[in-house]
């Protein structure tokens, strides 16, 4: 059985990996409006594996006999000045969703939830590999800004994200 602090705190998780999505879909969004299809493309697949943390979280909640509760998703933002904006937003982005994936692995250790630390294994490695796409997307993104034509090679080049 899952603590009522466990339970709470991934709930607030679940509302934090929709916002992720909506996040990432605006950004898409965006970024479709300015013809850079390829990055639209990178960050509708990344919208879709943020719907996918929420229901391993969702589905956890419920095989552990706790009570999944939906909040209200925050409204992103809408609109952005260019691509190395949107990347700079989305690497911090996912340092504040490392740090609370971390926060719950945290309460689970002080709980001694080893099943809960268990499948949370699997958040930290996948935040870990979060970061890394985004940082080194961002500093890609950078070098282009110096050369106008790397960035449509970019551009393609991420829209073969499978």
């Amino acid at each position: 059985m899952i603590s009522a602090k466990m339970e709470k705190i991934m709930n607030e998780q679940i509302n934090k990996e929709m916002y992720s999505a909506y996040f990432y879909l605006s950004m898409a969004a965006d970024l479709r409006e300015k013809y850079l299809d390829g990055f639209a493309h990178f960050f509708e697949h990344q919208a879709q594996e943020e719907m996918e943390h929420a229901m391993k979280f969702y589905s956890y909640i419920n095989e552990q006999g706790g009570r999944v509760k939906l909040d209200a998703i925050e409204k992103p933002q809408a609109t952005y000045k260019d691509v190395e904006e949107i990347f700079d937003l989305s690497l911090k982005h996912e340092k504040f969703v490392t740090k609370s994936i971390n926060d719950i692995y945290a309460l689970a250790a002080k709980e001694n939830d080893f099943a809960s630390m268990q499948m949370l294994d699997w958040f930290v490695k996948e935040q870990v590999e979060e970061e890394g796409n985004m940082d080194k997307a961002l500093h890609m993104v950078k070098m282009a800004a110096k050369a106008p034509h790397a960035l449509m090679m970019l551009d393609a080049q991420f829209g073969k994200r499978e």
